[in-house]
């Protein structure tokens, strides 16, 4: 249970990350952030970030149980 509250806080991670990197025109490294359009919207994205971001936070509800 505590891995599906985990993802919506590594997305929101990643997203305001991502954003932050991608909109300066960097790539992020490791990180590999690309730009996705979706209807007529750029989301900035990394899969690794999101996995990090995702486990650090089930990590750290799993600690609090």
């Amino acid at each position: 249970m505590e891995l599906v509250k985990a993802m919506p806080l590594g997305a929101i991670l990643t997203f305001v990350v991502a954003l932050t990197i991608g909109s300066q025109g960097s790539r992020g490294g490791q990180l590999q952030i690309f730009r996705a359009e979706i209807y007529q919207f750029d989301v900035w994205w990394s899969w690794p970030l999101f996995l990090g971001g995702t486990a650090l936070a089930w990590g750290i509800m799993l600690l609090q149980r």
